[in-house]
C-alpha cells in the first residue's frame, strides 16, 4: 500500500464497478491468448482499464494485468498521488527521476511473482530501445508480444462510455457553432480558433487530444492544417473541425464555410460530399461489415467523378483519446477490407470531405452511435455549406 492510498478514487472518472468489468474482460482475453499476465503500455488502454490520466503521460507508465489477482500500475514518482486519485487501484509502484523504468518494471513483475508476462509493444510511448531494455531486464529471451489483445474490447462502448461521448458531442457542437458565427471577411484564423476553443470549453469540454483544425483560403485545401493568423477574405473557403472531450472520451464534428457566394464547382463538391455522408450513415447497420459505409460513400463519390478528391476512409472509431490523436482509428476503420461486423454501442466519426488540393476543402462530418436500428448522429447542426 502506497503513502497516498487515502486519495484512492477521489478523481476517478467512473465508479469502481465500471473498471472492474473492463479488467475482468481483459483477464479473459489474456488467458485465452495463453499468457499469465500482460504488461499494458498504451495510455488509452491503461486509462480504459483503470481511469489513469494525467498531462504527464509522456513519462513511461505500465499496467501489469495478471490473469489472477489485481492489476499493478507503475508510474513516475511525481505522478503517484495523481495516479492514486484517478484510479481505484490498490497496487501502485513508482520510480524516481533518473531511474531506469525498465528495471523498475522488472522489480514490480518479480514482486508480483509473475513469469515472463506478455508485453504490449504497440503502445505509443514505448520506443524499440525501451522495449529492448524491458526484454533484457526480464530476460533472458524476448517477452511474448501481447499487442492487440485488448483493443477489440474497447470498440463496443458501455452505457457510461456512451454518456461521456454524448457530453463530448455537445461540447463539440458548441465549439463549431461558435466558429461558424465567427467566420467573416476581415477576421483571422486565430480569432476563429479562439472562439471555438472558448465555446467548447465553456460548454464543459476538458482538454482535447488534438487541437481544432481551422484553415482558410488555399490553406483549406491541404489536409490537417490549423490556424496560422491568416486573415479571411471574400471568396475564401474555411474548414472547421473540432472534438469535444469528456472524461477523455471524444466526439468530433466538422463543417465548411464560404466567405461570400461559393463557386459552382465547390458547391457541387459539397453537395456530393453530403450525399456520400448520407449514404454512409444509411449503411451503418448492426451486422454489416465496417467496409459497407465506405463502399456506399465511395460509390456516390465515384459516380460524380470526384474519386481523386477523396482518397481516404469514410470514418473511424471514437472513444478514449490522448494526444496526438482524438480518434480510435487504429482500432477500427470504416474502410475497404474491414470485415469486423458493426455492433450496437460502437461509435464512429465520419468526415465526408472532398478537396481541390491547394484550393479548398468542403464537406461535413458526424459522430454517431450505432443503435439496434442504425446510426444515431450526435449533432443537430445543419450540414450545408455555411455562406457568410
Amino acid at each position: 500500500m502506497h503513502e497516498f492510498a487515502g486519495l484512492r478514487g477521489r478523481e476517478a472518472a467512473f465508479p469502481e464497478a465500471e473498471f472492474a468489468a473492463r479488467q475482468a474482460a481483459a483477464r479473459t482475453a489474456i488467458a485465452a491468448a495463453g499468457h499469465h499476465a500482460l504488461v499494458v503500455t498504451g495510455p488509452e488502454t491503461i486509462y480504459w482499464l483503470t481511469g489513469r490520466q494525467t498531462a504527464g503521460y509522456f513519462a513511461f507508465q505500465a499496467l501489469v494485468v495478471p490473469v489472477s489477482g489485481d492489476p499493478a500500475l507503475l508510474v513516475r514518482q511525481l505522478e503517484l498521488p495523481g495516479a492514486a486519485a484517478n484510479t481505484w487501484l490498490h497496487d501502485i509502484a513508482a520510480y524516481p527521476d533518473g531511474a531506469d523504468p525498465a528495471e523498475a518494471l522488472a522489480t514490480l513483475v518479480r514482486r508480483r511473482g509473475l513469469d515472463r508476462p506478455a508485453l504490449e509493444r504497440d503502445g505509443w510511448f514505448v520506443s524499440p530501445a525501451l522495449a529492448a531494455r524491458i526484454d533484457a531486464a526480464l530476460g533472458p529471451d524476448r517477452l511474448p508480444d501481447g499487442s492487440g489483445l485488448l483493443a477489440p474490447l474497447r470498440v463496443v462502448k458501455s452505457a457510461a462510455e456512451l454518456a461521456a461521448i454524448r457530453a463530448a458531442a455537445r461540447y463539440a457542437q458548441a465549439g463549431i457553432a461558435a466558429g461558424l458565427e465567427a467566420c467573416a471577411a476581415g477576421t483571422d484564423e486565430n480569432a476563429v480558433a479562439a472562439v471555438m476553443l472558448a465555446a467548447a470549453t465553456a460548454a464543459g469540454s476538458e482538454a482535447m487530444a488534438m487541437e481544432p483544425l481551422v484553415a482558410s483560403g488555399p490553406r483549406s485545401g491541404l489536409p490537417h492544417m490549423t490556424w496560422r493568423r491568416r486573415r479571411l477574405e471574400p471568396g475564401d473557403a474555411v474548414f472547421l473541425e473540432l472534438a469535444g472531450s469528456h472524461a477523455r472520451y471524444h466526439a468530433a464534428l466538422m463543417r465548411s464555410v464560404w466567405i461570400g457566394p461559393p463557386p459552382a464547382e465547390a458547391q457541387g463538391m459539397m453537395d456530393c460530399a453530403l450525399h456520400a455522408l448520407d449514404a454512409a450513415l444509411a449503411a451503418i447497420r448492426p451486422g454489416h461489415p465496417c467496409s459497407a459505409p465506405h463502399a456506399a460513400a465511395q460509390a456516390v463519390i465515384d459516380a460524380a467523378g470526384y474519386g481523386p478528391a477523396f482518397r481516404k476512409r469514410i470514418g473511424y472509431a471514437m472513444g478514449v483519446a490522448f494526444a496526438p490523436d482524438w480518434g480510435e482509428g487504429a482500432l477500427l476503420s470504416l474502410f475497404t477490407g474491414q470485415d469486423r461486423l458493426i455492433e450496437p454501442g460502437m461509435v464512429f466519426h465520419l468526415p465526408a470531405t472532398l478537396r481541390r488540393y491547394g484550393h479548398w476543402t468542403v464537406g461535413a462530418s458526424e459522430t454517431v452511435i450505432v443503435t439496434a436500428d442504425g446510426a444515431e448522429p450526435l449533432s443537430d447542426l445543419p450540414r450545408s455549406l455555411s455562406v457568410r
